[in-house]
């Protein structure tokens, strides 16, 4: 394809930031990244991705099953910290950040379309589709690549600016474009992160276990119950967990308040009651999480966390207890 000023590197940059995100960069298509590959089957081996099937796919192991003409992803972060903090108190249900506003998908995925639909304006030739945790692409993995920030030993992405409180996206598109460096990693010898978590999920550093991991349960587990390795350990935690992150010192140093309204936490959601939660009706779910990312936590779901909190609870009150 013949390259124009028009879809020069910088200028698709400018317009990305003038369409609001707070970081973007660009990694080339340049083939399959035989490490990266090795590390996900790895993983998967495993068996550390639970019942994430879609894990599996073969498209995240290769970028151009997804899009065979890309030839550039042009990769994003959005700032979504707020200066809330949960209160302190056993009584409260603890949610992560990335639910308190709204659906980030919805946020993200609209910023996404119009600069993929003014990137295609630019010529009859050009072809872009979008993507925010809704694909089978490993946004982290490009996220690096293209210079966004490093993947931190809790598994998320660290950004100088903002540190970890960022979504990603990219546009993937047949466009040539010059690529940046990839992010270097910055964790050092620390391993707050490691040592936070409740329940031992960080294997090692870089290496996550979903099945150990609370917010994997509190999501995307739709048993009955949660497991005896997890429940007891949830410490209020009813949709994602914020642990690894709270106690990163890069959080604690360099986080932003956005400038994103949409991202503000809607009214209970940074301070709801365990005891609220546990007794939610489908009607109050449906009301209450309207336009919100936490509706993939289903309230038969919300329900069973706020519970077995609850039951921790008891149980670490009076040890004679039989809640469980």
């Amino acid at each position: 394809m013949n390259q124009c000023a028009l879809t020069s590197s910088s200028v698709i940059k400018e317009k990305a930031k003038e369409l609001g995100f707070h970081k973007v960069g660009i990694a080339a298509v340049d083939g399959v990244d035989a490490t990266e590959r090795q590390r996900l089957q790895a993983w998967i081996a495993l068996g550390y991705h639970a019942d994430m099937e879609w894990m599996t796919s073969p498209k995240r192991q290769d970028i151009r099953l997804v899009m065979p003409e890309a030839r550039s992803l042009v990769c994003v972060a959005l700032n979504y910290y707020t200066d809330d903090q949960r209160p302190e108190g056993e009584e409260y249900a603890k949610v992560s950040r990335y639910g308190w506003g709204r659906d980030y998908h919805r946020v993200v995925h609209k910023k996404l379309k119009q600069l993929a639909t003014w990137l295609e304006s630019l010529d009859q030739s050009i072809q872009a589709r979008y993507y925010a945790d809704t694909g089978p692409v490993q946004d982290k993995v490009w996220a690096q690549k293209a210079g966004i920030g490093w993947i931190a030993k809790n598994g998320n992405v660290i950004t100088r600016e903002y540190g970890s409180w960022v979504f990603l996206g990219e546009v993937l598109t047949n466009v040539e474009l010059e690529s940046d460096r990839p992010s270097t990693e910055h964790c050092g010898t620390c391993t707050r992160c490691i040592q936070a978590c409740p329940t031992g999920a960080i294997t090692e550093p870089f290496v996550v276990d979903a099945n150990r991991c609370i917010a994997y349960h509190t999501i995307e587990n739709r048993a009955e119950k949660l497991p005896q390795t997890v429940a007891p350990h949830l410490q209020g935690w009813v949709a994602g967990c914020d642990i690894c992150q709270d106690v990163c010192p890069w959080n604690q140093r360099f986080s932003q308040v956005t400038d994103v309204t949409d991202f503000q936490p809607y009214p209970g959601n940074v301070a709801p009651k365990l005891i609220e939660l546990a007794e939610i009706s489908d009607q109050e779910w449906d009301i209450k999480f309207t336009a919100s990312a936490l509706r993939r936590i289903k309230p038969e779901m919300l329900r069973r966390n706020a519970s077995a909190n609850l039951d921790a609870s008891r149980r670490k009150n009076d040890p004679k207890s039989d809640n469980f």
